[in-house]
């Protein structure tokens, strides 16, 4: 089974004019457990008391299922989580040469220090603990074998490949993780980013090669251009890798519209599993073809994802999508009577830049049909 760490109360809620309130976060994180998340990042203890108490109340819904804490690898920020009672943290270092550059002044040194000195008090804590090598896709590759080999030494459970600023290719990334897997011998896990729109894709690419954990967070939200989406990676482990999780569309779409709400996001139609536009099928070709053969062009059902489908009439509608709308008025309608309809269909919907209902095709076929009448 592939873990999905779901971040996006820590890293979707430091997407650009995003902030949740304690009763959002306490309730997005209910929502996440129901729909089928393995582990959640909750928050950053270091940020101050306000969020401390924010984690707390997360903590205290007593959810069953692993809550990790995003630090520095610095003592202070141990400190924090800590005293909030986390049982499981993320360690952050940075490994590209960049990073180190603007964070450390270049000091490898210190870098490695520190990420020993926390990680050994972490673990004689007793927590479960992740070592976040942040912009791992342009680290130094010497660098970051150092880190890994002193993340084994110390007794860490798990390291983050973190595609920062989200430059990677699907198989830049399978090619990274595969080469990682080498040499490290504990799991690893997929954070991505969406900069070049490929976060999803770059998580499965990992996934693929090897990596057993993948962070996301709700409809992709995050910094920049967010992150991978929780709902995409959820369909895509049980649809494309057979994994046994249960999907309940009730709980998932009330997930997305709680997201969607606190965050001030509004949904794309066609939001890859939660957009409105899914399934709607309007031209002739897909229309035909999908009420011969119910899911001839869907990848899933739309009960799946608590969708429906619908044939709008359009622009590129075909005479029989056009009988499929008028058989509830004219039981016995021919297809040459819908076909003379088509020029006049794509001449309305153009000009009014929407597509007819049900009604005012019927409304048109009767007047067609009166005019046909007068000029016979």
């Amino acid at each position: 089974m592939i873990t999905i760490n779901d971040t996006t109360l820590r890293d979707g809620e430091q997407a650009p004019m995003v902030a949740f309130t304690q009763e959002e976060k306490c309730e997005i994180a209910k929502l996440l457990y129901e729909a089928g998340a393995d582990e959640l990042e909750i928050g950053i203890p270091a940020m101050g008391e306000a969020e401390r108490e924010d984690i707390r109340a997360i903590l205290s819904l007593g959810l069953p299922l692993r809550l990790m804490s995003w630090n520095r690898a610095t003592q202070s920020d141990l400190e924090a989580s800590l005293a909030c009672g986390m049982k499981a943290v993320d360690l952050s270092i940075p490994v590209s040469t960049k990073m180190v550059a603007a964070k450390f002044r270049g000091k490898y040194a210190k870098v490695l220090s520190n990420l020993e000195e926390t990680l050994t008090i972490a673990k004689k804590e007793g927590l479960f603990v992740c070592v976040g090598m942040e912009d791992t896709s342009r680290a130094n590759a010497r660098f970051l074998k150092e880190v890994i080999a002193l993340a084994m030494e110390r007794g860490a459970d798990r390291v983050r490949f973190c595609d920062t600023v989200g430059i990677l290719t699907p198989l830049q990334t399978y090619r990274a993780i595969r080469s990682l897997r080498r040499y490290c011998t504990l799991p690893v896990e997929m954070h991505c980013h969406n900069d070049y729109g490929m976060a999803v894709a770059n998580s499965i690419a990992g996934i693929e090669a090897g990596a057993q954990s993948v962070n996301t967070t709700v409809i992709g939200i995050g910094e920049r251009a967010g992150n991978a989406g929780f709902e995409q990676v959820l369909l895509s482990l049980i649809g494309q890798f057979g994994q046994n999780r249960t999907l309940d569309s009730t709980i998932l779409k009330a997930l997305v519209q709680k997201v969607a709400k606190a965050a001030g996001v509004a949904l794309a139609p066609t939001a890859p599993v939660v957009g409105s536009r899914l399934f709607w099928h309007e031209s002739g070709i897909h229309a035909d073809g999908n009420q011969k053969s119910e899911g001839l062009y869907e990848p899933f059902s739309p009960e799946l994802v608590g969708a429906s489908r619908e044939y709008p009439i359009g622009k590129h509608s075909g005479s029989a999508n056009l009988i499929y709308h008028l058989k509830q008025f004219v039981p016995l309608i021919e297809k040459g009577e819908a076909s003379d309809l088509l020029p006049l269909v794509r001449e309305i919907v153009t000009k009014n830049k929407k597509p007819l209902s049900a009604k005012e095709l019927f409304c048109l076929y009767l007047s067609h049909k009166r005019h046909s009448q007068k000029e016979g």
